[in-house]
C-alpha cells in the first residue's frame, strides 16, 4: 500500500466517503485539495458504459475549452511547401516532411499533438506504432489530418483537447489548472461533458457515464454525479 503524505491525507479528509458531488462542488474541492507547490492540472476521468472493442462504440472526439487548458501545447506538423510555411506562421513548434517522419520513427515524441496534410498520410501512417499508443496519431475525425494546417495549429494552441476511450472504457481529459477560477473550470468541464454526451454511441445501452472522478495532479479523487450538471 502506498504511503500517502500528510498533505494528501489532510486533503482527502475534505472529501466525504460515499458522497457524489455536483461538478461545481467538485471544482471547489479540487481547488481546495490541490497539494502541489506548482500550478496543478485538473483532470477528469469518466468510466463509460461502452465496449471499445466494438468499432461502433468507440468514443473519440475533440472540444475547444472556453478558457483553454492553461498550458501551451507543443504541436508538430507533417507538411511541405506552402502548407509548411502556413503551419510555422500559425505557431507550430516543428514542421517537416520526410526528415520529421524519420525523426519520429526513431522515437521522437516530445510534443502534445500532431497534424498532417492528407498527401503525407501514406508515410505518416507508418508511424502508428510510435504515435498510436500515445494518442498522437493524426486523424481526419479529430481535424488533425487537414489541408488547413494553420487552423488546426491555432485550435490546438488555443485550448482544444482531444479525448479517446481506452481499452478499459475510461475516458480521460483535462479541464484546466488549479489557478483557474471556479467558474472557468466549471464552464470548461461543461463544454467537455456536453461533447462526450453528444458522442454517445447509438448502440450503447443502459447508463452511458457509469462513474466520474475529478482530481488534481497528485491530489485525491473527487467522485461526481454528472446528472446534476446543466444539460446532462
Amino acid at each position: 500500500m502506498t504511503k500517502r503524505s500528510k498533505a494528501y491525507r489532510a486533503a482527502a479528509e475534505k472529501i466525504q466517503s460515499g458522497v457524489l458531488y455536483t461538478p461545481a462542488e467538485a471544482v471547489h474541492l479540487a481547488k481546495s485539495t490541490s497539494i502541489t507547490k506548482f500550478d496543478a492540472t485538473v483532470d477528469v476521468v469518466f468510466r463509460l458504459g461502452v465496449d471499445p472493442r466494438k468499432a461502433d462504440q468507440m468514443v473519440r472526439g475533440t472540444v475547444s475549452l472556453p478558457h483553454g487548458t492553461g498550458k501551451t501545447a507543443r504541436v508538430v506538423v507533417f507538411a511541405q511547401g506552402e502548407r509548411a510555411e502556413q503551419a510555422l506562421a500559425a505557431g507550430a513548434d516543428e514542421v517537416g516532411g520526410d526528415e520529421l517522419i524519420e525523426k519520429v520513427a526513431k522515437g521522437y515524441t516530445d510534443f502534445d499533438a500532431a497534424v498532417a496534410t492528407p498527401d503525407l498520410m501514406g508515410k505518416v501512417g507508418r508511424l502508428g506504432r510510435v504515435l498510436g499508443p500515445r494518442g498522437l496519431m493524426p486523424n481526419p475525425r479529430t481535424g488533425t489530418v487537414t489541408m488547413d494546417v494553420a487552423k488546426a495549429v491555432s485550435d490546438i494552441k488555443g485550448g482544444r483537447i482531444e479525448f479517446r476511450v481506452d481499452r478499459a472504457s475510461n475516458l480521460h481529459f483535462i479541464i484546466g489548472k488549479a489557478s483557474f477560477t471556479e467558474e472557468q473550470l466549471t464552464e470548461n468541464f461543461q463544454a467537455a461533458l456536453e461533447e462526450v454526451l453528444r458522442l454517445k454511441p447509438s448502440t450503447s445501452k443502459g447508463r452511458y457515464i457509469l462513474k466520474a472522478t475529478m482530481t488534481t495532479t497528485m491530489g485525491p479523487g473527487i467522485p461526481m454525479d454528472v446528472t446534476k450538471a446543466r444539460g446532462a
